[in-house]
């Protein structure tokens, strides 16, 4: 568990990131896992999709599920990252080109995807992402948020090349320390 996650008190976040939590716990786990998650944090409230909520909301609900599950806060949010793809694509399936693949997807996310997000609700602040070409085989993805979060990118990195069966050949490196600002995300397009 890292202290600096979530220590933004006023910060909040769309209710689908809850909503989609939610479901990645249901998924995993069960629907009593998460009853029990929201319990002992102290939450009474059912979250909506198009409603805002603390993020420290989030943080609680994370640290909770890697204490009750041994797994690293870090590495249920790549997890939580990586269920969120299926649903987040469907979504902003119009903003999508049809013949993009895993490169072309992350050198528009910020653009495409997170352009969408902001048009589509202006109180969302999704994380600011630089993406680089380092050639035809390697992007660079700068991470920059406050809340602190690269471990949902990553996640959503991998979840993307799953989606368009690249899985195998996609390999995501986080170059940084995965609860700084600015984290660095090495993504390597092996031959197929």
């Amino acid at each position: 568990m890292n202290p600096t996650m979530g220590t933004n008190t006023q910060d909040t976040m769309h209710g689908s990131i809850f909503v989609l939590l939610k479901r990645y716990v249901e998924n995993t786990y069960d629907y009593s896992t998460w009853v029990r998650l929201l319990e002992k944090v102290g939450i009474d409230h059912t979250y909506q999709m198009h409603e805002m909520y603390l993020t420290d909301e989030l943080f609680a609900i994370l640290h909770q599920a890697a204490e009750d599950t041994g797994i690293s806060a870090y590495d249920l949010m790549e997890r939580y990252g990586e269920f969120l793809v299926p649903d987040l694509l469907l979504v902003y399936k119009k903003y999508i080109k049809p013949e993009w693949r895993t490169y072309e997807m992350l050198l528009n996310t910020e653009e495409a995807m997170h352009g969408a997000v902001k048009k589509e609700d202006d109180r969302t602040s999704p994380p600011k992402l630089l993406v680089t070409k380092q050639g035809p085989n390697r992007l660079i993805i700068d991470y920059h948020s406050k809340r602190r979060m690269c471990g949902v990118a990553v996640g959503i990195v991998r979840g993307i090349a799953k989606y368009y069966n690249e899985g195998d050949y996609v390999v995501v490196t986080r170059m940084t320390d995965p609860f700084a600002e600015r984290v660095q995300i090495l993504v390597d397009f092996k031959k197929q």
